[in-house]
């Protein structure tokens, strides 16, 4: 492992935790145990580091919902993989701080553009693969063919975010386990065919 991976991972999670602007470069130092000089000869900025940082989550937290995915055979079963796998979500990143996705879309939109774009590029990209999986259910008749792709994508993602963000804030992850379980039974039940 690098110097540039040392850094990375003693940092991301507490960018998670503390958010962009409540991680100080002290607090990178502290984690690393390296001066600000060496931080610096591996990043350009905290800006860089933060946006690194927040890649590095996302591979630890997301990526692996969209290999699961990505091996599934129909839609039904991925939208089910993708409820299966949020139950164990809040296990996963609980001591990472919560849902990196969440926390730097909160975080930064006012004060890290780049920081930012990366979490609604990723929310983007998980509404889209969403809207995907529901067309493909429609176009291979196991979805209804008057559902809407876009709407559910997004209803689905509010559910999965909006939990995420209360099983964080009251330590309680029935929060995501309930909501996981009205999408499985009402809204995948309610538009399958």
């Amino acid at each position: 492992m690098n110097t540039s991976e040392i850094i990375l991972n003693k940092v991301a999670p507490i960018f998670n935790k503390q958010g962009y602007v409540g991680t100080s470069l002290t607090d990178i130092t502290n984690a690393t145990g390296l001066t600000k000089g060496a931080i610096y000869c591996n990043f350009a900025n905290k800006e860089d580091l933060a946006l690194k940082a927040f890649q590095l989550n996302i591979n630890l937290a997301i990526t692996p919902l969209f290999k699961l995915i990505a091996i599934q055979e129909g839609s039904i079963n991925k939208l089910h993989t993708i409820t299966e796998y949020q139950r164990n979500y809040y296990d996963l990143v609980k001591d990472r701080g919560g849902c990196p996705m969440l926390r730097a879309g909160v975080d930064t939109k006012f004060i890290n553009p780049l920081l930012f774009k990366a979490a609604q590029n990723l929310s983007q990209k998980f509404t889209f693969g969403l809207t995907n999986i529901i067309n493909d259910g429609i176009s291979n008749n196991e979805i209804q063919q008057n559902t809407d792709p876009d709407k559910y994508a997004k209803i689905i993602l509010s559910l999965i975010e909006g939990s995420s963000l209360l099983a964080f804030t009251h330590n309680d992850p029935t929060y995501i386990n309930n909501a996981m379980d009205f999408i499985d039974s009402s809204i995948i039940a309610g538009i399958r065919k």
